[in-house]
């Protein structure tokens, strides 16, 4: 089961599941409350007018870590129903991954962040993971938002424009690696909202529930969102909180925030994590 990051959608899964499939998996890309099939699209965002961009409102204003948790919990329990469940986060998604280990332990076989938010008692939230030292050299999106994101209840961001500036910002920050086609394609999956609350919710994994499932991270040392550093401290301080459980690594030192444009690096590892 893959849980997609911020202002994505399950589809962003796609060359993965694809490949997981064809080694004989069933696989599930979950698409996050008002993500995917059920996504918004300002109508301001289709005409590119940025000024009534700003203030056009949002449906995703008031979602928070709760409306997430139980999206993915609930497809947990269908999922659990016809074998062993592979839970696997990618950045913002990672919140999602432990909140759903601590609701429902039992039912998960392995869980795997990929280049992913794993909060921690001292950093508990994504907001307080993003704000910590070691994220210093990450590359921030906060010039390209668009409209007051506290009276909007969402991070707005306008992945469809021309300016040269905020295309090569955006490249840093997604896939600095990938050739600019590439680049265009994975901007046009992504949605322009996020709800703050999400980013800002206590996703803290217990010991005696998220703590006893075998874990997995997938580093990637060229990540300018969720910075390297900021993944091993992370790392370091999951393994602090359950020694007897720690977190099977797998580094990959030169992939963006997306991981490497060929999918079956990260499948191969997938794939094992299912045995």
């Amino acid at each position: 089961m893959l849980v997609h990051g911020t202002h994505s959608a399950g589809a962003f899964w796609m060359p993965i599941a694809r490949e997981l499939t064809l080694r004989g998996h069933r696989v599930v890309m979950v698409d996050q409350p008002r993500h995917g099939a059920e996504a918004f699209v300002p109508e301001s965002y289709q005409r590119q007018d940025l000024k009534a961009m700003a203030v056009e409102p949002s449906p995703l204003e008031g979602l928070g870590l709760e409306d997430y948790e139980a999206r993915v919990t609930g497809i947990v329990r269908r999922a659990a129903r016809n074998g062993p469940v592979v839970l696997v986060g990618h950045s913002l998604g990672g919140v999602s991954v432990s909140r759903v280990g601590d609701a429902v332990p039992h039912l998960l076989h392995h869980i795997c962040y990929m280049a992913a938010f794993c909060p921690s008692r001292v950093l508990p939230s994504a907001d307080a993971c993003t704000a910590a030292p070691e994220n210093a050299n990450a590359v921030s999106p906060v010039e390209l938002v668009v409209g007051d994101q506290d009276r909007l209840g969402v991070l707005r961001l306008n992945f469809r424009t021309g300016d040269s500036h905020a295309l090569s910002l955006l490249k840093e920050m997604i896939c600095a690696d990938y050739p600019d086609a590439e680049f265009r394609r994975t901007l046009a999956g992504m949605q322009t909202d996020e709800p703050i609350a999400a980013y800002a919710g206590r996703a803290v994994g217990r010991a005696g529930s998220w703590g006893r499932i075998p874990r997995t991270y997938l580093r990637f040392g060229k990540d300018r969102t969720i910075a390297t550093a900021l993944q091993d401290r992370m790392i370091a301080e999951a393994d602090a909180l359950t020694p007897d459980n720690r977190f099977h690594v797998h580094n990959f030192a030169a992939a963006s925030h997306v991981g490497p444009l060929d999918p079956v690096p990260v499948a191969e590892i997938l794939d094992t994590l299912a045995g």
